[in-house]
């Protein structure tokens, strides 16, 4: 089975450092000197598309512009990128998330993904009115994504759960086609919820062998039922390991150790089990240098020390990150969501350096393995 790439669309900013706009904190982080202005986003995305990328991800949350809206005022500024849009159950009725999924099918002639994103920072749920508990707000999930398949059937929708309480509702016309449902979450509560409603399951970057095992425990869970995998990283290649080292011994430079200590008590109040998982491979320690945050061959954790969300990058030769990606898919990742600082020039060294390896290798569809001229 081949890859599938995606690369991601930085809605809070850019820049050459790991330092600005700290995830869902602004107030941790100097100012982006590259703003998220549509100008911008657009040079990412179409950089994206001539890259041979599927996709971008586009986040959601109080810290970053609004994933439908950014998107959509890009698809006619695109051809056949598809948007990865994240979005929170708590703050959008499911019957109006399916009526948006369809109308952005037909606009957009098929190109959108959806990321469930169901929350683990309770002071940015509450920021959205969202009081509900870890736990529950995955119950809810789950209610949230029945509705929404229900409603995209094409026949009137009739719900009753803890949750929501819908009926007799319709659409127009269904989406065409129906877009996949990506799904992140590593709780005892969030694994059932992805084996039964998830097309794409997505973890964080954690080693290999990790991500192998959460793969297993997901697959067990789904039984039958098909469920592809995807993770989410950081990635940062050059022509030589020298070379890709050295920049990222740049990035650590920047980094200030009060500042680090600020976002890593931040990080460490939320409730996300994942963003845990990502906080042990470093443990906030900065004694080690820069080789000490590689928690795996090329597998480099220092982009969690002040952020939150995906924390480790591939770091290496093109070959090398290649070597990782493979180490990756034989564990049972299909398709790799990746970003760089900054978005624009790390998506050609990428598309130009590592994708052309990974063709070589036979691990892209024939209709990938070209990139769009």
């Amino acid at each position: 089975m081949s890859v599938v790439l995606h690369w991601f669309l930085p809605t809070s900013g850019d820049g050459r450092t790991v330092v600005e706009r700290f995830h869902a904190n602004r107030t941790l982080g100097g100012p982006a000197p590259r703003e998220p202005d549509i100008d911008y986003l657009e040079q990412v995305a179409v950089a994206a598309e001539r890259n041979g990328f599927e996709g971008v991800l586009t986040p959601t949350g109080t810290w970053c512009e609004d994933a439908w809206l950014t998107t959509a005022a890009l698809i006619p500024r695109t051809s056949r990128l598809k948007f990865l849009v994240a979005f929170r159950p708590g703050a959008i009725s499911p019957t109006l998330a399916a009526q948006m999924a369809a109308t952005y099918q037909r606009i957009s002639r098929g190109r959108l993904l959806l990321n469930v994103v169901t929350g683990g920072d309770s002071l940015e749920q509450r920021r959205f009115g969202d009081w509900l508990d870890h736990d529950r707000r995955y119950a809810r999930t789950e209610e949230f994504l029945q509705v929404l398949r229900a409603v995209w059937s094409g026949r009137p929708a009739d719900f009753a759960g803890e949750h929501y309480r819908i009926a007799g509702a319709t659409l127009p016309a269904p989406p065409d086609p129906v877009p996949p449902v990506y799904f992140g979450g590593s709780s005892e509560a969030a694994l059932p919820v992805a084996a039964r409603q998830a097309d794409v399951y997505l973890t964080w970057g954690e080693p290999p062998p990790a991500v192998a095992e959460k793969i297993a425990r997901v697959r067990a869970l789904a039984g039958d039922r098909p469920v592809r995998f995807g993770v989410r990283l950081h990635t940062l290649s050059r022509d030589t390991s020298d070379e890709a080292w050295r920049e990222v011994g740049r990035l650590w430079e920047a980094l200030d150790p009060d500042q680090v200590e600020r976002a890593q008590e931040q990080l460490r109040a939320g409730q996300s089990v994942g963003q845990q998982r990502m906080l042990a491979l470093h443990g906030g320690d900065l004694t080690g240098g820069v080789r000490g945050l590689e928690v795996h061959p090329g597998l480099w954790a220092g982009i969690g020390l002040v952020r939150g969300g995906a924390g480790t990058a591939m770091v290496g030769s093109h070959a090398e990150v290649a070597d990782l990606v493979e180490e990756y898919h034989a564990a049972g990742v299909e398709e790799f969501v990746l970003s760089g600082y900054p978005h624009l020039e790390e998506s050609y060294w990428f598309g130009e350096g590592v994708r052309p390896e990974l063709a070589r290798r036979g691990l892209l569809a024939a209709e990938r393995a070209a990139p769009t001229p």
